[in-house]
């Protein structure tokens, strides 16, 4: 499902690029102007978060290496192979968008594909919004499929609840992992405002990407001697932790209201982790309830610890 998703999304946007084209030969460029430009540091920063919510996706295949069948050959061809054809097909649909539409229409829009193909594919533009809602699905079955192994692997590895751990005992799929990450997400929805959701959702993620990150080459100087089968070169590393230092930090001057909720946003797993995970010694009726519980939803959603 997930691949058909994948391919309705790369010939919407493959056929805004050709329109791109056939509108450049017409010599349609009126709109390619830097009036009225921001030229402040912070909110150029800030902007990022909106722009690179596009690329969300490129860290999630690394969520799903236990599934690959050889990801020490197939995990870095993946990721070169996506990034590249992503920015490729971005930077077109980009200039297409910006051959027919100004760039307060493209501001003032909610889905700029389908008012671009409204103002050019006529009685056919429908096409559009139907390619559209297939782009948002498969991301969102994107996003669900990946980030729920995160999920998952933090609970075997002792720092999520370990509900989280189990698989369905027919499918292997890690049922409870989905449901809290749906669950999310649709706290996440209760606010109405996209641009300041990206802000809030962008900051904490990239911090959060960039600690990660960070770890590379931490471990490579603490300990050389671990087995690595896939090597990256420290350059990469040490390029992507200067970009993540911009764009949280100087987003902290431009709008600290809504980076402090980002970090609020973090700062709120430090109760549920001490409280279930990091508390060995509860009262015995805290921790009957917390097996109880565990057991009862084990035996709702038909699920088993990972063996």
């Amino acid at each position: 499902m997930q691949d058909y998703f994948t391919y309705a999304k790369m010939f919407a946007l493959i056929l805004i690029s050709i329109t791109g084209v056939v509108q450049l030969g017409y010599g349609k460029t009126e709109h390619f102007t830097f009036e009225n430009s921001q030229t402040d540091v912070s909110v150029i920063a800030l902007s990022f978060y909106s722009g690179l919510f596009s690329y969300t996706g490129w860290n999630y295949l690394n969520f799903i290496i236990e599934e690959m069948k050889n990801p020490v050959r197939d995990l870095p061809r993946a990721i070169a192979i996506s990034c590249t054809i992503v920015v490729i097909i971005y930077f077109f649909t980009i200039v297409s968008f910006h051959t027919t539409l100004s760039v307060s229409e493209v501001l003032g829009s909610e889905a700029v594909a389908v008012t671009f193909s409204n103002r050019l594919y006529g009685s056919m533009a429908w096409i559009m919004a139907l390619f559209v809602a297939c782009s948002t699905f498969g991301g969102v079955n994107g996003t669900l499929l990946t980030a729920s192994r995160l999920f998952m692997v933090g609970g075997r590895e002792g720092q999520m609840p370990a509900l989280l751990t189990c698989i369905h005992v027919e499918r292997a799929t890690p049922v409870p992992s989905v449901i809290a990450l749906t669950l999310l997400c649709l706290l996440y929805l209760t606010s109405s405002n996209i641009i300041m959701l990206m802000n809030y959702v962008g900051f904490s993620q990239w911090l959060s990407v960039g600690a990660s990150v960070l770890c590379l080459p931490y471990l490579r100087w603490k300990c050389p001697e671990l087995p690595r089968p896939i090597r990256v070169n420290l350059v990469f590393p040490i390029i992507y932790l200067a970009m993540t230092l911009v764009i949280t930090i100087l987003p902290m001057v431009a709008s600290p209201v809504e980076t402090g909720i980002g970090l609020l946003m973090i700062l709120t797993s430090v109760p549920v982790y001490l409280v279930l995970i990091r508390w060995k010694t509860k009262p015995k009726w805290l921790a009957r309830v917390t097996t109880d519980t565990t057991n009862w939803l084990m035996r709702l959603l038909v699920v088993i610890p990972q063996k």
